[in-house]
């Protein structure tokens, strides 16, 4: 099995249309994937509960038929820190609960579980734990998804140095660009690569207001997910 985590130097970097992208990248292959987003904030109250659009994305491009809560186990209405929004309705996250619905998801025994993150990379789950220290237990492969915009250099360095300190193995990098007037886009590209030692998975270009099932295909095709082995 192919376990694999997302996460982004930053919030609001493309994660969901990244890991989508991957999971159907996957499903062209004809794998058994599933997506996991074990905690996710800014949800919608529905009669069926909160519900979380990135999780709906996840579990629309999952090819092992699960249901939202499966996906999402842990899920806020505000758009705030997740570990905030637990504390404003007197819960705390916990590692367990996380652990407890990825090895869940692993019983199912898919070709490539993936998993994603929420924010950046250094996500704290609660007031003495950030999302790290709970990835140890599971021992991912990290694809970090950069969003091209100013700052991206600092912030790609930072969280490529954090993730290897923590013994953690990158899989690959996926360019995101976030608009079409970043300054000097090819010079930061080209730098990113000199200095991440990773391979570049796919460069995405700005996909503008594209419907989520057109931007997805597009995604798709502009990953190259032969070199991720899956068991």
């Amino acid at each position: 099995m192919l376990n694999l985590f997302v996460t982004g130097t930053d919030t609001d970097v493309g994660k969901t249309l990244i890991s989508t992208g991957l999971l159907e990248a996957f499903n062209r292959l004809n794998k058994q994937t599933i997506g996991y987003k074990p905690i996710s904030a800014g949800c919608e109250q529905t009669e069926h509960g909160l519900e979380n659009g990135d999780a709906k994305a996840l579990l629309q491009h999952s090819s092992v038929a699960l249901t939202l809560s499966q996906v999402n186990p842990i899920a806020f209405a505000p758009p705030i820190a997740p570990h905030i929004a637990a504390e404003q309705v007197g819960q705390t996250i916990t590692a367990c609960e996380i652990i407890a619905g990825w090895q869940a998801l692993a019983d199912l025994q898919p070709d490539v579980l993936l998993t994603e993150g929420a924010g950046g990379w250094q996500l704290p789950i609660n007031n003495q734990q950030c999302l790290p220290e709970v990835l140890s237990e599971l021992k991912p492969r990290v694809l970090i998804v950069v969003g091209m915009r100013l700052g991206c250099l600092n912030h790609s360095l930072l969280t490529v140095d954090a993730i290897k300190r923590q013994g953690f193995e990158i899989a690959g990098w996926v360019a995101n660009h976030l608009s079409t007037d970043m300054p000097v886009a090819a010079e930061n590209l080209a730098t990113l690569k000199a200095f991440i030692d990773a391979p570049l998975i796919g460069e995405v270009p700005y996909l503008g207001d594209n419907a989520q099932s057109t931007a997805v295909e597009r995604v798709a095709d502009c990953l190259d997910v032969s070199g991720l082995t899956v068991a």
